[in-house]
């Protein structure tokens, strides 16, 4: 994803009224405390090949062990915060790369209204401020539980865990190798060989 924010004069807090205007554009928004991010181009082939990987891994966890809850992927919008339904009160809409909702009420024909579970974003080479930054504090914010960004280049797995005082722990760095459990999601493992050892045709 491109997280270069648009250029729009800084005293308009933007909605989740003013998002649904934009849903003809060829382009995908996010928008974080009334802040517009365009998230154009289109992702690159390998940042597409890391989402598919786990999405698959974690859609064959989801429909042998845990039928209660579902997996996303971008473009798929979650709004923030929890509870609030007013669309011109919604200052934070944005599409992780890949979520997982246990609790199913959470899921409109929007998408998905609060906090998921599990969050992964998968960085690029404009994301990272937005990643380790704005969403950081958005999630914390939110308590999203367990969020996880994950770097392809130099094949390591940042993980972030919410803890009793509602703050993200301090960042636990995996490397890129073995299988990595998702604390969030009992008995997930993620087979990083597969993420990262495998050739991807193009890059």
């Amino acid at each position: 994803m491109h997280s270069a924010k648009k250029t729009i004069p800084d005293e308009k807090k933007y909605t989740y009224s003013d998002y649904l205007m934009w849903e003809g554009d060829s382009r995908r928004w996010e928008i974080i405390n009334g802040e517009i991010y365009d998230m154009s181009p289109a992702p690159s082939n390998k940042h597409q090949f890391v989402i598919w990987e786990i999405s698959g891994q974690i859609r064959d966890y989801l429909k042998a062990e845990n039928r209660s809850c579902h997996g996303r992927n971008a473009p798929f919008d979650v709004r923030f915060p929890e509870g609030v339904w007013e669309k011109d009160k919604i200052t934070d809409v944005v599409q992780p790369d890949i979520l997982v909702v246990c609790d199913q009420s959470k899921f409109d024909d929007k998408g998905c209204q609060g906090a998921p579970d599990f969050i992964i974003e998968i960085l690029s080479p404009n994301t990272a401020s937005k990643d380790f930054t704005v969403k950081h504090s958005l999630y914390e914010k939110n308590r999203v539980m367990e969020y996880w960004i994950i770097d392809p280049v130099n094949k390591s797995v940042i993980i972030y865990l919410l803890g009793e005082d509602g703050r993200y722990s301090r960042p636990a760095i995996h490397p890129g190798k073995g299988r990595l459990e998702a604390t969030a999601l009992n008995g997930l493992e993620i087979d990083l060989d597969a993420v990262f050892d495998t050739p991807v045709f193009g890059s």
